[in-house]
């Protein structure tokens, strides 16, 4: 079932156009509600720049979708551990990539959060 879940329409230049409006910088999408994110680059992701996501639990986030930037690279360990411990999945890949796949998993009704690095 399909949610009121803000839809990316671009995403470039250091940020993203939503459904809602410009976003500059790192964006987190949790519960439908985007997010200024304070993650620049893959190197400042650690557990803690998902605690909003890990407080939500399973209950409300299946999986976290994650854009590691212009180019996909394994998340730090930690974080990967801590996402595992908590029965969170974890999908990552390029920005772009995870932006586009994104609007077909909301429009599919999916729980997820997208965590998204900003290119």
């Amino acid at each position: 079932m399909a949610r009121d879940a803000p839809q990316i329409d671009a995403y470039g230049d250091g940020g993203f156009r939503l459904s809602t409006g410009r976003h500059q910088g790192s964006l987190l999408i949790l519960r439908d509600e985007p997010t200024a994110w304070p993650v620049r680059s893959l190197a400042e992701l650690t557990p803690d720049s998902l605690a909003e996501v890990l407080a939500a639990g399973r209950a409300e986030v299946e999986f976290v979708l994650l854009g590691v930037g212009a180019t996909n690279a394994l998340p730090p360990k930690a974080v990967r551990e801590t996402l595992q411990k908590a029965g969170i999945g974890l999908e990552f890949m390029d920005t772009a990539a995870a932006a586009r796949l994104y609007n077909v998993l909301t429009a599919e009704g999916r729980r997820l959060a997208a965590a998204l690095i900003a290119i």
